[in-house]
């Protein structure tokens, strides 16, 4: 559930932030303005998106870098957890053998 609306919130960030370039582009282009300041109005919005965009993209490889770590804790505890069973198995096989072999 956590993860659907995980994915529900990028997917309204992305959709903002390309509204925002379509909506500031067409702002600009039916714009009265002169070539020259069309162009630099232009260059400006350009890289507020950019800036934007950039933010976006470092949020979004925290998020990955926090996921992919509580993944290989995740996978550490399983892998530990597996070890100290078989252990405890071959343990218990060892018993029943020498238990067998003292029998016969």
């Amino acid at each position: 559930m956590a993860q659907e609306n995980d994915g529900m919130a990028k997917g309204l960030v992305a959709g903002f932030i390309a509204g925002s370039i379509v909506g500031a582009v067409v702002a600009l282009l039916y714009a009265p303005k002169a070539g020259k300041e069309l162009r630099a109005d232009i260059k400006e919005k350009a890289g507020d998106l950019m800036e934007d965009a950039q933010e976006y993209v470092d949020r979004a490889k925290s998020s990955a870098v926090d996921i992919m770590n509580e993944g290989k804790r995740k996978a550490s505890t399983l892998v530990d957890d597996a070890r100290r069973k078989a252990n405890t198995i071959l343990g218990d096989a060892d018993r029943v053998i020498n238990n067998a072999r003292s029998k016969t």
